[in-house]
Order: structure tokens, then C-alpha cells, then sequence
């Protein structure tokens, strides 16, 4: 399918991003990728807007990794959706039976009819050119739109809402879990594990667009995300990329190692200088270093698979993060979905060793993972693709009134249930904070 592309010289980028934001909302479709201007090394736009399916797949897990590769190789143009955790049990002898109140299809993926891209001061618009007369018109209506209309008669306010935020896991019991996780990792029958837990409420109405504005101001991180298709949304502040494919070259950077911000200048450094030095933090990172080496090499060529940074501190508005980046090269005949597939789930959401991992959080987990810990991302019509982790994240199902949030932590063998716990509390405090605040 050919697209019309034009470009437009913009001359306040992040004001026509916000205007663009807003213009989105008539659509039932759309994802939002925004790299809020944080320099990387791999990075293709500051800002993506896909809207309005031409094309799409809608599926459970069974043979979804297939499906989608069907999809992605007949369409052969962009496509923009997610995949979530529950994938996993395409994948391997794996189910997931824990409650869901979100009910999220496990996967989705559509093929934009509009497409749009923010390069510095540019913007690029990629229509399908059977509808690329609306181009220089929908490019006259963005530049009129008013910026600060989030707002809108359609959601009522949260606090009009009294939202009560529950947690599916008490205190007492959290701990208790991760006491059974500790057994598990001194019986040997793994190294690690990514224990989470939800905080919901129910009964609850929300703006999304101005809860994900608050929540992306708060964090202001590389990969957030807003998805919407119909009654489902997903308002996503996450700091981590899953996977990307340029050209042969494939890039994975799990983040392991959390320690808050202080607001003294030379607190703050001391901070992120201890946790550089963490003995626990980074074992845990080097461990999942390991795991994506392994799931790498598993398409990788022969030798390609190299460790370019290993445990080094990013500072976000909110926490400091250890991160390390991993990359391979494939050859031209592996297919981009088998890549995903040989590294899903990711392994800074899992443990180590991996299906084993997976087997414990499912009997220990009260609630279905769902698109929380997947991922939402993109293929060009090349065949690269980049897909974030679906952390720091709102999810909220505007037809039940269900809204969800769950974090989680890697539990190692130096882990201790009240500094874990309290951990937990540090990652929900931005989306607890939005919620009962927008």
C-alpha cells in the first residue's frame, strides 16, 4: 500500500505536539509514541502519531506470534499495536488464569491510515494515498487546535469520581510472597524473579488524555506511550525499550536497579553514584544481561552478540535507572516477528531462568498481567521495528470503569520483603499521584 508523505516546517515543535495530542482525540483508534526530546543513541522520531485503522489483527495467544507474522508480512507498510504478557503462553507450556478486570484482546496491531511524525522541526504526515486529499487539510485543523482543550464534557472529573485506589496484594501478604519467591531462589529453582502487584480501582471514571498529559509532565520519559481502540486505553510514563530492529543490527536495553531522586543537587548525585556501585542492583541487572544475551543469540549471527553498556545510571525526573544495552546481528533471512518471538517476554519482566520464573509469579501473582509487562511498539515497512516495555503505566477500560496500575520488582537471593515492598511504593507513586489528582 503506498502512502503520500509530505513534510511541513514547524517553528514550535512542542507546541504543534501538544496540538497534534489534542486534534488525536477524535479518533477511536490511535497510539502516541513520544520520546519527550530525550537524546539516545537509537532513535528515529522525537514523536509518532498512527491513527485510524485501515488494516488489523485482533487475537488471543493461541498461535499469535503466526498470526502476526502473516499479518506483518502481507501488509508490508506500518504497523502500530501491542503485545501482551499472556503471549508467553503461545509460546511456551505457560496459562494465566489469575483474575482480569481490564480485558484487553492479547494481541493487537492495526495498519494507520494517517500517520504522522515530529523530526525536530519538522513534521512528516504519511497518508495512505487513497485518502491523501484530507492531508494539507487535516494540517491546517492541527495548527488550529487549541493546545490546552484536554478537558472535554465527555469524561466527568476525577474528583467528582472519589476514586479509591485498592491493592490487590495486602502488605502482610506481599511479603509472604516474596519470602516463598526467596525459598524457591534457595532451593535453586531459579536466580530471579520480576514479582508484581496490582493497585485498581473500580467503579471509576477518568479523562485518559488529561491523566496521560499529568503523568507524561510528572515523568517526562523516552518511551511513553498513549494507546487507545475503542473502550480500552493504555497511559504508559515507561522508561524502557523492549527490542529494536535497524537494518541487521537488533538493540535490547532492559533497565534493572531503581533509586529515587533527591532534591538536593549533591544528594541526588551521591544517590545515583551508589547505585552504580549496588552490589544487589547490579547483580540483578548483570543476571538479566545474561538472559537477553541468550535470547538474542538464539537469531543471532554467530559471535554478533555484544554487551555495548553494562549497569550504567540514566537520571529521569522521577528515578535514576541502571540500564544496559545488548546487541546482535541477524542475516537477511530471519523474519522480524521470530526476533520478538525468540525474546518474549523480556527478561527484566520475568527472571532468570525464564520459564521457570514465569511458572512461580503465575502461581504467585493475583492478577492477570495482561498488557502490563508486554509491549506496544512498530514496523516500518522495511521490516524494522521498536517496541518499549509496558511499565510506570495506567491501563483503563472505560466501558466497565476498571482502571489498573502494577509495578513490580526483581527479587534476587540480597532481596528483603520491606525494602522490595517499599520499592513498589516509589514506582506507583506517579500513577497513584495523577489519578487522584487530574
Amino acid at each position: 500500500m503506498q502512502r503520500a508523505i509530505r513534510n511541513f516546517s514547524i517553528e514550535d515543535p512542542e507546541e504543534f505536539k501538544r496540538k497534534l495530542f489534542v486534534w488525536a482525540k477524535q479518533f477511536e483508534t490511535a497510539i502516541w509514541l513520544d520520546s519527550n526530546s530525550y537524546e539516545q543513541k537509537y532513535s528515529s522520531f522525537n514523536c509518532a502519531l498512527a491513527v485510524d485503522e485501515f488494516t488489523s489483527i485482533k487475537t488471543d495467544y493461541h498461535n499469535a506470534f503466526e498470526k502476526l507474522k502473516e499479518y506483518q508480512s502481507y501488509t508490508k507498510d506500518y504497523i502500530f499495536g501491542y503485545i501482551s504478557y499472556d503471549v508467553k503462553n503461545d509460546i511456551e507450556k505457560l496459562s494465566s488464569t489469575n483474575f482480569d478486570g481490564l480485558h484487553f484482546p492479547d494481541l493487537y496491531f492495526f495498519q494507520p491510515q494517517k500517520l504522522i511524525f515530529i523530526k525536530e522541526d519538522t513534521v512528516q504526515f504519511q497518508y495512505l494515498q487513497m485518502i491523501d486529499d484530507e492531508l494539507e487539510e487535516d494540517f491546517e485543523d492541527i495548527i488550529e487546535t487549541n493546545p490546552n482543550v484536554i478537558v472535554t464534557e465527555n469524561y466527568k472529573a476525577s474528583s467528582e469520581n472519589n476514586i479509591k485506589i485498592k491493592l490487590r496484594i495486602h502488605k502482610d501478604e506481599y511479603h509472604q510472597k516474596v519470602e516463598k519467591v526467596l525459598e524457591h531462589i534457595h532451593r535453586g529453582d531459579i536466580y530471579e524473579a520480576n514479582f508484581c502487584q496490582e493497585f485498581y480501582a473500580e467503579n471509576s471514571a477518568i479523562n485518559p488524555y488529561e491523566v496521560y498529559t499529568h503523568l507524561n509532565a510528572i515523568s517526562e520519559p523516552p518511551f511513553a506511550t498513549f494507546f487507545r481502540h475503542e473502550e480500552l486505553y493504555l497511559l504508559s510514563a515507561t522508561p524502557e525499550r523492549y527490542i529494536r530492529k535497524e537494518g541487521a543490527k537488533i538493540i535490547s536495553q532492559p533497565i534493572k536497579g531503581t533509586a529515587k531522586r533527591l532534591i538536593n543537587t549533591i544528594d541526588d548525585e551521591k544517590i545515583a553514584f551508589d547505585l552504580a556501585r549496588d552490589e544487589k542492583e547490579r547483580s540483578e541487572n548483570i543476571m538479566i544481561v545474561d538472559l537477553v544475551r541468550n535470547d538474542l543469540s538464539k537469531t543471532a549471527i554467530k559471535g554478533s552478540v555484544k554487551v555495548e553498556e553494562l549497569c550504567k545510571v540514566y537520571s529521569f525526573k522521577q528515578v535514576h535507572q541502571m540500564i544496559s544495552t545488548i546487541t546482535s546481528e541477524i542475516d537477511n533471512n530471519t523474519h522480524p516477528v521470530d526476533v520478538i518471538k525468540e525474546t518474549f517476554p523480556m527478561g527484566s519482566m520475568t527472571g532468570a531462568p525464564k520459564i521457570s520464573a514465569m511458572e512461580i509469579i503465575e502461581t504467585l501473582e493475583e492478577t492477570k498481567r495482561g498488557l502490563y509487562s508486554g509491549t506496544v511498539g512498530y514496523f516500518t515497512p522495511n521490516g524494522d521495528f521498536d517496541f518499549n516495555v509496558v511499565i510506570r503505566s495506567i491501563l483503563y477500560n472505560a466501558h466497565n470503569n476498571y482502571i489498573s496500575f502494577s509495578v513490580g520488582g526483581a527479587i534476587t537471593a540480597k532481596s528483603t520483603p520491606e525494602k522490595e515492598y517499599e520499592e513498589c511504593l516509589l514506582k506507583a507513586k506517579a500513577m497513584k499521584y495523577v489519578l487522584l489528582n487530574s
